[in-house]
């Protein structure tokens, strides 16, 4: 379960104590928030003690502390650097993969990647590019898309991939 905060949500430690605590244990909860006042040593404390991973995210790099708050993690990918936007290239995907490494050295954790970076397939491309790299790291990896997509081979996919590229 992700429990996405809104931008603008000052951080309220009681409310999400309270909201962290109507779930059953069995059930696990990552935390997305988006303000700053949010990035608190007490911050980090509840969300240990609920079990709560905080949800990583990357917008052309970290855009939230690189906390271990639970067995288990949570990565969000929003945009990387590469020309064309919003694809990542491929040192920035390493970096994670060291970062995930590092933080969870464990193959046993597992951890949540999702790439929301859509238009002109960059999610399906940066997503079998990163699983790559993590394999080539001995890490195991579940639920990636077999082959790259062929936007050539779908007129509409190339449409809107061009019209991703030109902003």
């Amino acid at each position: 379960m992700l429990l996405q905060l809104p931008p603008t949500l000052r951080a309220d430690l009681d409310a999400l104590d309270r909201t962290l605590a109507c779930f059953p244990a069995d059930v696990r909860v990552a935390v997305e928030p988006r303000h700053a006042t949010w990035f608190t040593d007490e911050c980090r404390q509840l969300l240990t003690h609920h079990g709560a991973a905080l949800c990583w995210a990357d917008r052309k790099g970290p855009i939230t502390p690189l906390w271990r708050t639970a067995d288990w993690g949570y990565l969000r990918f929003h945009e990387g650097k590469h020309d064309p936007w919003p694809f990542y290239t491929d040192d920035e995907l390493a970096g994670w993969v060291d970062t995930i490494c590092t933080v969870f050295p464990e193959d046993a954790s597992d951890v949540y990647v999702y790439f929301n970076n859509d238009p002109g397939a960059a999610a399906l491309q940066d997503a079998i590019t990163f699983a790559h790299q993590l394999t080539d790291r001995g890490r195991s990896v579940t639920r990636v898309p077999a082959e790259r997509p062929d936007l050539a081979a779908d007129p509409e996919a190339t449409r809107a991939a061009d019209a991703a590229r030109s902003g």
